[in-house]
């Protein structure tokens, strides 16, 4: 009765996680997927920074200095000056003067002068224009990004799962197969106790267990590993009582999972890049080229000045301007510049086609893996039918006498390694339907 309470209470203390529960929580804690979040918010401002280049510049400096000496020194000799009487015909023979005792001129030991620019841009090349477009596609890129590492994160979680899954399928059947051997034992050493059998018959059977113990020690440090990284994997701390709650029973057919060739490549984030790569090199073209065209701008500035001597009073002053810019001598540099991206856009093109061509070899890779995964569980299934059959036929011979114990013990270890080979079929046709799905882009 303790026994029972006991192993009801740790029943229940089991974390039990499906396959649905697993990836909410590999999309809500996974650090790639965090990152690429991280990388889409990133190119939302470089977008809204490119976008700030269609408005004016604008810009304010201010400028002061205190020099040690005046920069602008100056002496204006003394003397007699004549005296104007309004006539400029009498200067040469004036006969009236006035004494000028002469001056010092000083300026510019200190001066303040504050600034402020603005300048709008009319024709860059279509620079502008096309940097928002390669700033739109940089954001599009790390969109699509951000859905392949959501997809890559969803395929690692499933693969895990079956795979884990699996191991806890070997595990029940190491468990049956330990509960037959218990009760063989048993069986064997009292029909030694009786005198009826040899030692060595009760031998091969306790060999039998230590070859059980054997495997089902690696069984479990392999699960133990298994579950540690399926744990890292949807973001949860290591628990060594988790159980996943889907199992490997019910299979569909590939037919319900099957897709065209063409449509399917179609469908595919890693399409959608590449195309968008030989955008991207287009538009890169198109920037060099702007490069070498003239630049027209207007702009307008406001300044103030003040210090230039002791007595002189602030002023202030503004401008209207334009400028036409014409890069002559980057003409020929340009021109390369352009050349070297017409064949980066050919290489993208390149790859493009290439790449296309692997993807739907990939498509058609996928679904014969698929089938031959599917046929294989058939097979299988046949096989453990046989193997089950054997099992049962050696076990009534040996009850009658016909056969050895080792025969008992071949035909047991027969339907555990045909039932082990079994649940690796279904994992791994679970695996390829993963693997198909992400394919065909879905």
């Amino acid at each position: 009765m303790l026994v029972a309470i006991l192993y009801g209470g740790m029943a229940n203390a089991q974390t039990t996680l499906s396959l649905a529960e697993s990836k909410k929580m590999a999309l809500k804690n996974n650090v790639a997927l965090k990152n690429s979040q991280l990388k889409v918010e990133a190119m939302q401002h470089v977008k809204k920074n490119a976008f700030t280049n269609y408005f004016p510049q604008v810009n304010a400096s201010v400028f002061a200095m205190k020099a040690l000496d005046p920069l602008v020194e100056a002496e204006v000799p003394g003397g007699n000056l004549p005296v104007y009487n309004g006539n400029p015909a009498t200067l040469p023979g004036a006969t009236e003067f006035a004494y000028f005792p002469g001056m010092s001129v000083s300026a510019m030991d200190q001066l303040q002068v504050a600034q402020v620019n603005l300048i709008q841009p009319l024709y860059t090349g279509g620079r502008i224009h096309n940097g928002n477009k390669l700033a739109q596609l940089g954001l599009d890129v790390a969109i699509q990004q951000q859905a392949l590492t959501e997809k890559s994160v969803l395929i690692s979680t499933e693969q895990q799962y079956w795979q884990l899954v699996s191991l806890q399928e070997k595990e029940k059947t190491l468990a049956k197969y330990e509960e037959l051997l218990v009760s063989l034992e048993k069986q064997v050493n009292d029909a030694y106790k009786a005198g009826l059998i040899l030692k060595n018959d009760l031998l091969k059977v306790q060999l039998k267990q230590s070859e059980l113990k054997s495997n089902k020690n690696r069984l479990l440090n392999g699960k133990k590993l298994a579950t540690m990284l399926f744990c890292q994997t949807i973001g949860m701390t290591y628990d060594s009582t988790l159980v996943l709650a889907e199992d490997l029973q019910e299979l569909e057919a590939p037919q319900s999972h099957f897709a065209l060739t063409d449509a399917a490549v179609a469908n595919r984030i890693e399409y959608d890049l590449l195309q968008k790569s030989v955008d991207a090199e287009q538009l890169q073209k198109k920037m060099a080229r702007g490069e070498n065209l003239p630049q027209v701008a207007v702009g307008m500035s406001g300044f103030y000045y003040d210090g230039i001597t002791e007595n002189f009073e602030g002023t202030s002053n503004g401008l209207v301007f334009a400028t036409l810019s014409i890069p002559i001598s980057d003409w020929w540099g340009g021109s390369h510049k352009v050349k070297e991206h017409k064949i980066k856009e050919q290489i993208a093109i390149n790859n493009f086609s290439d790449t296309e061509r692997s993807l739907k070899l990939q498509i058609e890779k996928g679904w014969i893996d698929l089938v031959q995964a599917y046929e294989m569980v058939g097979l299988m299934e046949a096989t453990q039918v046989q193997a089950d059959e054997n099992l049962r036929v050696t076990q009534d011979s040996y009850r009658q006498g016909v056969v050895t114990i080792s025969d008992l013990l071949e035909a047991q270890a027969l339907q555990i390694e045909t039932s082990d080979k079994l649940i690796e079929a279904k994992a791994q046709y679970k695996l390829a339907i993963t693997a198909y799905l992400q394919y065909t882009g879905r």
